[in-house]
């Protein structure tokens, strides 16, 4: 522990030796701090999250600074399946500390997997669908939307605690129980989930309420009593009972009122409420048809546009048979469309055409005409996105194999189909760097911070130029 106000490093005494400022009130605060984030680390190693989660967060009101805590709670929060609030805390984390925090390691490995943050976006949106759908009573869409959400992240215990309320709501106790246990073996002390599984506990095993009912039977010739609860029923001895006609016909009379009740009042709720979930169901589903035919229209107006491309390119072919270099950079072209035509999602053949244009591009620029020109660039409008996710996965997975070779040309060809993304420029630099290649590595660098101004890697990028400079500077 050391002193707030010199840095000094603070001993058993309540002055700081340094600077001689009381430090009585500071160095309870921070045990203090440091007890709470004991107290959430107990718990968190015994999955008690909610628990955890209010000692980390009183650890934090003592010291905001407090970089395990805050690394602990990202933690428990991730673990709870809520990955903003996680990585909310760990740029907070970052922020205080730079250097030497492992808070970097657990930022970068969602910033580096693409998919990974498509899940998150798909779960959070998803959620709120669902929510979406409870309030316009739709519980069975709801119910789906949950359900995708627990796939794409099983441990959201908030996804998985209102499937359970819905289905609680829809009497179907023992999926709800199902759910419930899977919340308590995430988090085992979540009052929540405690709460929604005591109630669907004394669904499943109710009491018998014929328990506390007691039957007597007490007279002396005239009446018979019955004692039900604090209740007495008295039974007179010499009442007739009814039997025969009277007993049909009272039946009979029982039955006609029951199917007039029903027909007269059950039956048109009923119905009503049945037409208007079928309403709800099919304007849901009218809506998603109508989202999914104008994609499909959009994509085949882009097929049929390059297809119309490709055959006006086919019959211009005929004109350049006498240029060698003009047929060849035609056909690598012609090859990635038709691969793309035949299947959208083979990038890595698609790729593999278009780097053997990239090798035939300063032989033949002067015998490319305006139409190739042309299909190139809508070509690459339409794949140039997939072109850069595919090259940044294999530079970023060469990177950390430390195969720095393999991976400077697919991370120059990831920020050449996508300039917007940083990481591929940035690892680039480290790339260019690692390989002793300092001059490109500088390039890169400030490439980055004059394209990417106010962004980590911005300042990660100005501290490695800086680094670079110091060490190319002569000794004195």
């Amino acid at each position: 522990m050391v002193c707030y106000k010199c840095g000094c490093r603070l001993s058993e005494h309540d002055y700081c030796t340094g600077c001689g400022e009381d430090v009585t009130l500071y160095k309870k605060i921070m045990c203090m701090s440091n007890h709470f984030y004991n107290d959430g680390l107990d718990k968190a190693t015994v999955r008690d999250l909610s628990g955890a989660l209010v000692s980390l967060r009183q650890s934090l009101k003592f010291n905001k600074n407090n970089i395990e805590a805050r690394n602990l709670l990202g933690l428990v929060y991730f673990e709870m399946g809520e990955v903003v609030s996680a990585l909310k805390e760990w740029v907070i984390s970052q922020n205080l500390r730079p250097k030497k925090n492992v808070a970097n390691n657990y930022i970068d490995t969602f910033w580096s997997n693409q998919t990974r943050l498509d899940a998150i976006n798909q779960t959070i949106k998803k959620y709120n669908q669902a929510l979406g759908y409870c309030y316009q009573e739709s519980q069975d869409l709801a119910i789906i939307q949950l359900k995708k959400v627990l796939s794409y992240n099983p441990k959201y215990i908030r996804a998985r605690q209102l499937l359970a309320l819905l289905y609680i709501n829809a009497d179907e106790w023992e999926k709800a129980r199902k759910e419930l246990l899977r919340c308590c073996h995430i988090d085992t002390n979540n009052t929540t989930t405690l709460r929604y599984l005591r109630e669907v506990e004394q669904m499943l095993a109710p009491e018998d309420g014929s328990k506390n009912t007691s039957k007597k039977k007490t007279g002396s010739g005239e009446v018979i009593r019955y004692q039900s609860g604090n209740e007495m029923i008295i039974q007179p001895v010499n009442g007739k009972e009814r039997k025969g006609a009277s007993v049909l016909l009272n039946l009979g009379i029982g039955i006609v009122i029951g199917i007039a009740i029903a027909r007269f009042l059950i039956l048109p709720a009923i119905i009503q409420g049945a037409n208007a979930e079928i309403s709800d169901n099919l304007r849901v589903v009218s809506e998603q048809s109508d989202a999914k035919t104008a994609t499909i229209d959009e994509q085949q107006q882009k097929i049929q546009s390059l297809s119309d491309e490709n055959l006006r390119l086919q019959d211009e072919l005929a004109t350049y048979e006498g240029t060698d270099g003009a047929l060849k950079a035609t056909d690598g072209l012609m090859l990635a469309v038709g691969a793309y035509l035949q299947n959208p999602d083979d990038v890595e053949t698609i790729a593999g055409y278009m780097e053997a244009l990239e090798q035939e591009e300063g032989a033949e620029e002067e015998n490319r005409t305006p139409s190739f020109t042309d299909l190139e660039s809508k070509f690459l409008a339409v794949v140039s996105e997939r072109l850069g996710a595919y090259y940044y996965d294999i530079g970023f997975r060469s990177y950390n194999a430390e195969e720095f070779d393999k991976a400077i040309p697919a991370l120059e060809r990831a920020y050449r189909y996508n300039n917007t993304n940083v990481d591929a420029l940035f690892y680039l630099g480290n790339s260019c760097r690692q390989s002793g290649d300092t001059d490109r590595a500088k390039e890169v660098y400030a490439q980055v911070i004059d394209n990417f101004p106010g962004t980590n890697r911005a300042s990660r990028s100005e501290t490695y130029l800086a680094e670079i400079n110091n060490e190319n500077q002569p000794a004195e």
